[in-house]
């Protein structure tokens, strides 16, 4: 294979590389979606936050059914667009009343409200429902330049990135505008590290994504729901 040789601006956000093909096909055998039918996630969203929370999960599992199959860059607008469009920007401090909470998409749904991270998870695992392979996705965290890219104030962020191959730069799913942007487009972003279900990505090193407790906790708590990876 032909070495591609990556642009400084764009190394950071690309991810190295350390499983084998068949380690990727044995993991992506094992990361299959298990998943309540829609009716009982439109029937738990509804009893736990009200009718119209049911409302917009059913609006969000009918976007998901209208989705399959379709090419990958429409599943990344219309997934994109739903979530910027239908949830309100809050921080957790206010939601949930704590100073960090990773939600569910059943519960983010269910508040009407989330933060950055909780629009991230919640369009990591529609796009991975939609058949989107975990090795092409990244929720990463970044920091923020407030005001512009000339700006010297930054904020911790998430965004989600989407790599069509493993040397590309990630088109970038953010909250904080509707248009999805490639990397290069963003350089009010600068990425600190990157996770999936495979593993964490910081410095040109892979470690295990049991290091993420937060990873951990977030995954019970959708088994319980029935939507779980």
């Amino acid at each position: 294979m032909t070495s591609v040789r990556i642009p400084s601006v764009l190394a950071r956000w690309v991810p190295t590389r350390s499983h084998g093909a068949l380690a990727c096909v044995l993991f992506a055998l094992s990361c299959a979606l298990v998943l309540a039918d829609d009716a009982s996630l439109i029937a738990l969203a509804k009893q736990r936050y009200g009718a119209p929370a049911g409302v917009l999960v059913q609006e969000w599992r009918e976007l998901i059914a209208a989705q399959k199959g379709q090419p990958d860059g429409e599943a990344l607008k219309r997934v994109n667009d739903f979530f910027n469009r239908r949830i309100r920007f809050v921080d957790d401090a206010e939601v949930w009343h704590q100073p960090d909470y990773w939600a569910t998409p059943i519960e983010m749904m269910g508040k009407g409200a989330g933060d950055c991270e909780d629009y991230t998870i919640a369009k990591y695992f529609s796009l991975r429902e939609l058949g989107i392979p975990a090795a092409k996705l990244r929720l990463i965290y970044v920091k923020a330049r407030i005001g512009g890219p000339s700006s010297s104030i930054t904020q911790a962020h998430m965004v989600l990135g989407y790599y069509d191959t493993p040397e590309a730069q990630p088109l970038v799913l953010d909250n904080l505008i509707g248009e999805i942007r490639p990397a290069a487009q963003r350089p009010d972003l600068v990425p600190v590290f990157s996770f999936n279900a495979e593993g964490v990505y910081a410095g040109g090193a892979v470690s295990s994504i049991e290091r993420l407790s937060r990873w951990k906790d977030l995954q019970l708590k959708m088994k319980t729901e029935g939507y779980t990876p």
